[in-house]
Protein backbone atom coordinates (compact mmCIF):
# COMPACT_ATOMS: atom_id res chain seq x y z
CA UNK A 1 0.00 0.00 0.00
CA UNK A 2 2.82 2.42 0.85
CA UNK A 3 4.44 1.76 -2.54
CA UNK A 4 1.11 2.43 -4.26
CA UNK A 5 0.63 5.73 -2.42
CA UNK A 6 4.20 6.75 -3.24
CA UNK A 7 3.54 6.07 -6.91
CA UNK A 8 0.39 8.23 -6.86
CA UNK A 9 1.48 11.06 -4.56
CA UNK A 10 4.90 12.52 -5.21
CA UNK A 11 7.04 13.17 -2.10
CA UNK A 12 6.03 16.32 -0.25
CA UNK A 13 2.55 16.58 -1.75
CA UNK A 14 0.72 16.65 1.58
CA UNK A 15 3.35 18.80 3.31
CA UNK A 16 3.52 21.53 0.64
CA UNK A 17 1.80 24.78 1.67
CA UNK A 18 1.18 25.76 -1.95
CA UNK A 19 -0.64 22.47 -2.45
CA UNK A 20 -2.81 23.12 0.61
CA UNK A 21 -3.78 26.54 -0.74
CA UNK A 22 -4.41 25.13 -4.21
CA UNK A 23 -6.69 22.36 -2.94
CA UNK A 24 -8.67 24.73 -0.72
CA UNK A 25 -9.12 27.42 -3.37
CA UNK A 26 -9.85 24.81 -6.02
CA UNK A 27 -12.67 23.36 -3.92
CA UNK A 28 -14.15 26.76 -3.09
CA UNK A 29 -14.04 27.89 -6.70
CA UNK A 30 -15.57 24.61 -7.90
CA UNK A 31 -18.54 25.02 -5.55
CA UNK A 32 -19.16 28.63 -6.64
CA UNK A 33 -18.82 27.93 -10.36
CA UNK A 34 -20.94 24.80 -10.02
CA UNK A 35 -23.84 26.72 -8.46
CA UNK A 36 -23.66 29.63 -10.89
CA UNK A 37 -22.84 27.43 -13.88
CA UNK A 38 -26.07 25.43 -13.67
CA UNK A 39 -28.09 28.60 -14.26
CA UNK A 40 -25.60 29.71 -16.91
CA UNK A 41 -26.34 26.56 -18.91
CA UNK A 42 -30.08 26.60 -18.20
CA UNK A 43 -30.38 30.23 -19.32
CA UNK A 44 -28.33 29.64 -22.46
CA UNK A 45 -25.70 32.18 -21.41
CA UNK A 46 -22.60 30.06 -21.85
CA UNK A 47 -21.33 32.63 -24.33
CA UNK A 48 -21.60 35.28 -21.62
CA UNK A 49 -19.58 33.02 -19.31
CA UNK A 50 -16.95 32.62 -22.01
CA UNK A 51 -16.95 36.37 -22.58
CA UNK A 52 -16.38 37.11 -18.89
CA UNK A 53 -13.41 34.75 -18.95
CA UNK A 54 -11.91 36.54 -21.95
CA UNK A 55 -12.82 39.95 -20.55
CA UNK A 56 -10.95 38.98 -17.40
CA UNK A 57 -7.81 39.17 -19.52
CA UNK A 58 -8.35 42.92 -19.73
CA UNK A 59 -8.75 43.30 -15.98
CA UNK A 60 -5.88 40.97 -15.14
CA UNK A 61 -3.45 42.64 -17.55
CA UNK A 62 -4.52 46.07 -16.34
CA UNK A 63 -3.92 44.99 -12.75
CA UNK A 64 -0.43 43.77 -13.60
CA UNK A 65 0.27 47.03 -15.40
CA UNK A 66 -0.55 49.14 -12.35
CA UNK A 67 0.95 46.69 -9.85
CA UNK A 68 -2.08 45.27 -8.01
CA UNK A 69 -3.36 41.73 -7.51
CA UNK A 70 -4.67 40.04 -10.66
CA UNK A 71 -7.82 38.93 -8.83
CA UNK A 72 -8.78 42.56 -8.25
CA UNK A 73 -8.33 43.21 -11.94
CA UNK A 74 -10.46 40.21 -12.87
CA UNK A 75 -13.23 41.33 -10.52
CA UNK A 76 -13.24 45.00 -11.54
CA UNK A 77 -13.02 44.17 -15.25
CA UNK A 78 -15.89 41.69 -15.11
CA UNK A 79 -18.08 43.97 -13.01
CA UNK A 80 -17.63 46.81 -15.49
CA UNK A 81 -18.36 44.42 -18.33
CA UNK A 82 -21.55 43.15 -16.68
CA UNK A 83 -22.75 46.72 -16.28
CA UNK A 84 -22.01 47.42 -19.92
CA UNK A 85 -23.86 44.27 -21.05
CA UNK A 86 -26.89 45.19 -18.96
CA UNK A 87 -26.89 48.73 -20.35
CA UNK A 88 -26.66 47.56 -23.97
CA UNK A 89 -29.47 45.07 -23.58
CA UNK A 90 -28.45 41.65 -22.35
CA UNK A 91 -31.66 41.50 -20.30
CA UNK A 92 -33.49 40.67 -23.55
CA UNK A 93 -32.87 37.21 -24.94
CA UNK A 94 -32.39 38.47 -28.51
CA UNK A 95 -29.88 41.08 -27.38
CA UNK A 96 -27.69 38.85 -25.22
CA UNK A 97 -25.24 37.66 -27.86
CA UNK A 98 -25.09 41.10 -29.47
CA UNK A 99 -24.32 42.86 -26.18
CA UNK A 100 -21.82 40.18 -25.17
CA UNK A 101 -20.02 40.33 -28.51
CA UNK A 102 -19.73 44.12 -28.48
CA UNK A 103 -18.33 44.26 -24.95
CA UNK A 104 -16.05 41.28 -25.59
CA UNK A 105 -14.54 42.84 -28.72
CA UNK A 106 -13.80 46.12 -26.99
CA UNK A 107 -12.30 44.35 -23.98
CA UNK A 108 -9.98 42.14 -26.04
CA UNK A 109 -8.66 45.25 -27.75
CA UNK A 110 -7.87 46.83 -24.40
CA UNK A 111 -6.29 43.57 -23.20
CA UNK A 112 -3.91 43.59 -26.17
CA UNK A 113 -2.86 47.13 -25.30
CA UNK A 114 -2.42 46.42 -21.57
CA UNK A 115 -0.41 43.25 -22.18
CA UNK A 116 1.82 45.06 -24.65
CA UNK A 117 2.47 47.91 -22.22
CA UNK A 118 2.99 45.54 -19.28
CA UNK A 119 5.47 43.29 -21.07
CA UNK A 120 7.28 46.31 -22.53
CA UNK A 121 7.57 48.11 -19.21
CA UNK A 122 8.44 45.09 -17.09
CA UNK A 123 10.40 43.20 -19.78
CA UNK A 124 8.76 39.87 -18.94
CA UNK A 125 6.28 37.54 -20.59
CA UNK A 126 5.53 35.52 -17.46
CA UNK A 127 2.60 37.75 -16.56
CA UNK A 128 0.93 37.05 -19.89
CA UNK A 129 1.07 33.29 -19.35
CA UNK A 130 -0.21 33.61 -15.77
CA UNK A 131 -3.14 35.83 -16.76
CA UNK A 132 -4.18 33.74 -19.76
CA UNK A 133 -3.66 30.26 -18.33
CA UNK A 134 -3.30 30.81 -14.57
CA UNK A 135 -1.85 28.53 -11.91
CA UNK A 136 -3.65 27.69 -8.72
CA UNK A 137 -0.23 26.89 -7.20
CA UNK A 138 0.86 30.50 -7.66
CA UNK A 139 -1.92 32.07 -5.57
CA UNK A 140 -0.51 33.82 -2.51
CA UNK A 141 -1.96 33.02 0.90
CA UNK A 142 -2.78 36.71 1.34
CA UNK A 143 -5.31 36.41 -1.51
CA UNK A 144 -7.30 33.64 0.21
CA UNK A 145 -9.44 35.99 2.41
CA UNK A 146 -10.54 37.96 -0.67
CA UNK A 147 -11.43 34.73 -2.48
CA UNK A 148 -13.46 33.57 0.52
CA UNK A 149 -15.27 36.92 0.69
CA UNK A 150 -16.15 36.87 -3.00
CA UNK A 151 -17.32 33.25 -2.73
CA UNK A 152 -19.62 34.07 0.18
CA UNK A 153 -21.03 37.05 -1.73
CA UNK A 154 -21.75 34.95 -4.83
CA UNK A 155 -23.31 32.04 -2.92
CA UNK A 156 -25.38 34.41 -0.79
CA UNK A 157 -26.60 36.21 -3.90
CA UNK A 158 -27.53 32.94 -5.61
CA UNK A 159 -29.36 31.75 -2.49
CA UNK A 160 -31.39 34.95 -2.36
CA UNK A 161 -32.16 34.82 -6.10
CA UNK A 162 -32.79 31.09 -6.38
CA UNK A 163 -36.58 30.88 -6.71
CA UNK A 164 -37.22 34.09 -8.70
CA UNK A 165 -34.25 33.34 -10.94
CA UNK A 166 -35.46 29.78 -11.54
CA UNK A 167 -38.92 30.99 -12.54
CA UNK A 168 -37.47 33.77 -14.71
CA UNK A 169 -35.23 31.18 -16.39
CA UNK A 170 -38.07 28.76 -17.14
CA UNK A 171 -40.73 31.33 -18.06
CA UNK A 172 -39.92 35.06 -18.00
CA UNK A 173 -43.52 35.87 -18.87
CA UNK A 174 -44.89 33.91 -15.91
CA UNK A 175 -42.30 35.49 -13.64
CA UNK A 176 -43.29 38.98 -14.78
CA UNK A 177 -46.98 38.13 -14.30
CA UNK A 178 -46.24 37.14 -10.71
CA UNK A 179 -44.60 40.50 -10.05
CA UNK A 180 -40.98 39.35 -10.16
CA UNK A 181 -38.67 42.12 -11.44
CA UNK A 182 -37.19 39.99 -14.23
CA UNK A 183 -34.70 42.60 -15.39
CA UNK A 184 -33.36 43.21 -11.88
CA UNK A 185 -33.08 39.47 -11.21
CA UNK A 186 -31.22 39.03 -14.50
CA UNK A 187 -28.86 41.88 -13.68
CA UNK A 188 -28.06 40.45 -10.22
CA UNK A 189 -27.48 37.03 -11.72
CA UNK A 190 -25.12 38.60 -14.26
CA UNK A 191 -23.23 40.13 -11.33
CA UNK A 192 -22.88 36.69 -9.73
CA UNK A 193 -21.72 35.27 -13.06
CA UNK A 194 -19.09 37.99 -13.40
CA UNK A 195 -17.68 37.26 -9.93
CA UNK A 196 -17.73 33.49 -10.49
CA UNK A 197 -15.85 33.96 -13.77
CA UNK A 198 -13.25 36.05 -11.95
CA UNK A 199 -12.71 33.26 -9.41
CA UNK A 200 -12.37 30.71 -12.22
CA UNK A 201 -9.86 32.99 -13.98
CA UNK A 202 -7.60 33.26 -10.94
CA UNK A 203 -7.42 29.46 -10.66
CA UNK A 204 -7.00 28.21 -14.25
CA UNK A 205 -6.62 31.42 -16.26
CA UNK A 206 -8.91 33.83 -18.04
CA UNK A 207 -8.98 31.88 -21.31
CA UNK A 208 -9.77 28.52 -19.72
CA UNK A 209 -11.97 29.62 -16.84
CA UNK A 210 -15.12 28.89 -18.85
CA UNK A 211 -14.30 25.18 -18.72
CA UNK A 212 -14.75 25.22 -14.94
CA UNK A 213 -17.79 27.50 -15.12
CA UNK A 214 -19.75 25.66 -17.82
CA UNK A 215 -18.26 22.15 -18.12
CA UNK A 216 -19.24 20.63 -14.73
CA UNK A 217 -22.68 22.25 -14.91
CA UNK A 218 -23.32 20.92 -18.40
CA UNK A 219 -22.20 17.45 -17.26
CA UNK A 220 -24.46 17.61 -14.21
CA UNK A 221 -27.49 18.63 -16.27
CA UNK A 222 -26.90 15.58 -18.45
CA UNK A 223 -27.32 13.44 -15.35
CA UNK A 224 -30.23 15.26 -13.72
CA UNK A 225 -32.64 17.98 -14.79
CA UNK A 226 -33.42 19.14 -11.25
CA UNK A 227 -31.49 22.31 -10.32
CA UNK A 228 -30.43 21.54 -6.75
CA UNK A 229 -29.06 18.03 -7.46
CA UNK A 230 -27.42 19.45 -10.59
CA UNK A 231 -25.65 22.12 -8.53
CA UNK A 232 -24.39 19.52 -6.05
CA UNK A 233 -23.24 17.25 -8.87
CA UNK A 234 -21.53 20.11 -10.70
CA UNK A 235 -19.70 21.12 -7.53
CA UNK A 236 -18.50 17.54 -6.99
CA UNK A 237 -17.31 17.25 -10.60
CA UNK A 238 -15.49 20.57 -10.31
CA UNK A 239 -13.82 19.63 -7.02
CA UNK A 240 -12.74 16.29 -8.46
CA UNK A 241 -11.27 17.96 -11.54
CA UNK A 242 -9.44 20.60 -9.49
CA UNK A 243 -8.00 18.16 -6.94
CA UNK A 244 -6.99 15.50 -9.44
CA UNK A 245 -5.62 18.21 -11.74
CA UNK A 246 -3.51 19.61 -8.92
CA UNK A 247 -2.20 16.13 -8.10
CA UNK A 248 -1.28 15.40 -11.72
CA UNK A 249 0.38 18.80 -12.12
CA UNK A 250 2.42 18.22 -8.97
CA UNK A 251 3.44 14.73 -10.11
CA UNK A 252 4.32 16.03 -13.59
CA UNK A 253 7.49 17.66 -12.24
CA UNK A 254 8.98 14.18 -12.59
CA UNK A 255 7.76 13.87 -16.19
CA UNK A 256 9.61 15.13 -19.27
CA UNK A 257 10.85 17.80 -19.36
CA UNK A 258 11.93 16.97 -15.81
CA UNK A 259 11.84 19.79 -13.28
CA UNK A 260 9.33 21.96 -15.13
CA UNK A 261 5.92 20.40 -14.69
CA UNK A 262 2.78 20.61 -16.79
CA UNK A 263 0.13 23.35 -16.33
CA UNK A 264 -2.64 22.70 -13.83
CA UNK A 265 -5.13 24.28 -16.23
CA UNK A 266 -4.38 21.65 -18.87
CA UNK A 267 -5.27 18.80 -16.53
CA UNK A 268 -8.38 20.52 -15.16
CA UNK A 269 -9.80 21.30 -18.61
CA UNK A 270 -9.04 17.78 -19.85
CA UNK A 271 -10.70 16.18 -16.83
CA UNK A 272 -13.79 18.39 -17.20
CA UNK A 273 -14.04 17.38 -20.85
CA UNK A 274 -13.76 13.69 -19.96
CA UNK A 275 -16.46 14.14 -17.30
CA UNK A 276 -18.78 15.73 -19.86
CA UNK A 277 -18.31 12.85 -22.28
CA UNK A 278 -18.80 10.29 -19.50
CA UNK A 279 -22.00 12.02 -18.33
CA UNK A 280 -23.51 11.47 -21.77
CA UNK A 281 -22.94 7.70 -21.80
CA UNK A 282 -26.07 6.75 -19.76
CA UNK A 283 -28.16 9.03 -21.95
CA UNK A 284 -26.90 7.35 -25.12
CA UNK A 285 -27.43 3.86 -23.75
CA UNK A 286 -30.97 4.73 -22.68
CA UNK A 287 -31.79 6.54 -25.92
CA UNK A 288 -30.85 3.71 -28.27
CA UNK A 289 -31.91 0.07 -28.38
CA UNK A 290 -31.19 -2.11 -31.37
CA UNK A 291 -30.32 0.98 -33.34
CA UNK A 292 -33.75 2.60 -32.78
CA UNK A 293 -34.35 5.55 -30.43
CA UNK A 294 -36.55 4.93 -27.43
CA UNK A 295 -39.58 7.02 -26.71
CA UNK A 296 -38.64 9.98 -24.52
CA UNK A 297 -39.14 9.33 -20.83
CA UNK A 298 -41.31 11.85 -18.98
CA UNK A 299 -39.22 14.50 -17.29
CA UNK A 300 -40.04 16.33 -14.13
CA UNK A 301 -40.24 20.07 -14.25
CA UNK A 302 -37.17 22.01 -13.23
CA UNK A 303 -39.46 23.91 -10.90
CA UNK A 304 -39.82 20.75 -8.82
CA UNK A 305 -36.92 21.27 -6.43
CA UNK A 306 -37.95 18.75 -3.84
Amino acid sequence: MSHLLTAIFAPGFFQNEEVHIALAIGAITAVVTGVVGVFTVMRGQSFAGEAFGDIGTTGGSGAFLVGVRPLLGFVVGNLLASGAMETIGIQRARGRDLATGIVLGASIGLAALFLYLATTEHATTGATVMILFGSVFAIASSTVPLILLLSVVVLGLMLALYRPLLLATVSPEMAAARGIPVRLVGALYLLALALAAALAAITIGSLLGTALLVGPAASALRLTKRPLPAMLTAACIGIGAMWLGALLAYDSYEWPPAGHGWPVSFFVVTLVFIAYLAAGLPERRHGSRDGMPDAPAPRRSVLDTR
